[in-house]
């Protein structure tokens, strides 16, 4: 339990977005120190989309399918993860399903609500953006496949973090010089990010608990921890308003959208609390392979079913 420790640092750091108390607070005590975020967003090449008369990243998932149909028919396709990955498939289908108002669990973190008309409209979506602006081989993507992909020039817009523009800059220029960053594009319910965080916490049975704290005090005070997320670059996401108009920020303005994100980021099977489950969920890829099945030709009812069922499984609710 760190939570005197987290209110000490909120209270002179600016406080704490509500993603970091979403990360580690379990009834109500802080379990460990949110540290950064590795955001999850859109890149896309602009001298892309400008060939079909988009000069900004499309608002809506709608707005962005219509774009995708034309750059791929262009040879600039879309690449979205739809394989076991970690962090790129995850990044942007727990998104898309909150958008459209679908969800795992009801907040009560028990009752499955997966089998829903807005789930179904999720997956029917997803089903043509990758039919009609993807080619196949992203059904086997992992996190690096994009990546690769980009620096290839065979995509024209995925999911990612900061990676593809840090590395294109400092070995493909002409490629970063094209390549921008956005949010998440936005479904009938709202725009939704994936909460990705890295905290630290202390083991009960340590028996150096005081150094321990004294440690997490020092490396989260402004002086070590600015310098931190400085030298990464926006790759890590300050979990304090603090940082809210740090340098960091400046130095690269396509990173700002990671920063604007946070306020819109959630853990894998929000809006229930964080749990093992959740955790069993996302490790047996069950909302990944529910929307894969779906583009690799499976019935929207079948996947959705399929999802419900081990869900009831992993929450014994069957």
């Amino acid at each position: 339990d760190v939570t005197d420790l987290c209110k000490e640092i909120g209270d002179t750091n600016g406080g704490w977005y509500d993603a970091g108390r979403e990360a580690v607070v379990v009834e109500g005590k802080w379990k460990a120190v949110p540290f950064c975020n590795i955001g999850q967003l859109m890149n896309w090449r602009t001298d892309w989309f400008a060939e079909v008369g988009v000069k900004t990243f499309p608002e809506t998932w709608e707005e962005l399918y219509e774009v995708g149909k034309k750059l791929k028919a262009k040879d600039h396709p879309f690449g979205f993860e739809l394989g076991h990955g970690f962090g790129d498939n995850h990044g942007w289908l727990y998104p898309l399903l909150w958008s459209y108002g679908g969800a795992e669990v009801a907040p009560d973190g028990k009752t499955v609500v997966i089998d829903s008309d807005e789930t179904a409209h999720a997956v029917d979506f997803a089903r043509k953006f990758f039919q009609d602006t993807m080619f196949e081989d992203v059904l086997g993507w992992t996190d690096v496949s994009n990546n690769k992909a980009w620096m290839a020039e065979q995509i024209s817009c995925t999911n990612n973090a900061e990676s593809i523009l840090w590395f294109a800059k400092r070995n493909f220029p002409d490629i970063a010089n094209v390549t921008d960053q956005a949010q998440n594009p936005a479904g009938p319910k709202g725009r939704f990010h994936l909460l990705d965080s890295i905290s630290h916490s202390i083991l009960n049975f340590s028996p150096v608990k005081e150094q321990a704290v004294a440690f997490m005090r020092w490396l989260m005070d402004p002086k070590q921890l600015g310098g931190w997320y400085a030298v990464a670059e926006s790759y890590y996401q300050p979990l304090l308003h603090g940082y809210d108009n740090a340098p960091m920020w400046q130095v690269e303005p396509r990173n700002i959208p990671y920063r604007d994100a946070m306020s819109t980021a959630h853990l894998p099977g929000w809006s229930a609390p964080a749990s093992r489950q959740m955790a069993e969920s996302v490790a047996k890829y069950v909302v990944v392979d529910m929307f894969a099945k779906a583009c690799a030709g499976a019935s929207t009812k079948d996947v959705i079913k399929n999802a419900e069922a081990q869900l009831k499984e992993i929450y014994r609710l069957a």
